[in-house]
């Protein structure tokens, strides 16, 4: 969890991203104290831009567990997708299940050199 937070390649899941959004929300409570304190200058507002940077790369990659682009973020409402619906099961075109459910990659002959497994014949069609 939390590998690689700025990125936006991957997918994440439900967890992590809920994490991000919290943390997100006490930075920015904090930021609306120190803020509203006279004597500090108009610098506190760039302290924003961090926590919103790490916003969108996690819901890009919250996105990419469901099997869209990270893009649909934007979309109004859909954040309620990212928190309540489960990821893609399996590998999808952003890469592995976080859960790793599904992500074994068999050859032709039953063997998966990601995790060294191999399984006996006919258990599972060759991909």
């Amino acid at each position: 969890m939390f590998k690689d937070p700025f990125s936006f390649y991957g997918r994440i899941r439900r967890t992590e991203f809920a994490l991000t959004q919290i943390f997100y929300f006490i930075v920015y409570f904090f930021v609306l104290i120190v803020k509203n304190n006279k004597s500090v200058g108009s610098w506190i507002e760039f302290t924003k831009l961090l926590p919103i940077y790490l916003l969108m790369s996690q819901g890009a990659k919250r996105c990419h567990d469901l099997g869209k682009s990270g893009w649909w973020q934007l979309v109004p409402f859909y954040m309620l997708m990212m928190f309540f619906s489960p990821g893609d099961f399996g590998p999808n075109e952003y890469g592995d299940n976080p859960k790793g459910e599904g992500n074994e990659r068999y050859d032709a002959f039953g063997y998966d050199f990601k995790t060294g497994k191999t399984i006996a014949a006919g258990e599972h069609d060759p991909v």
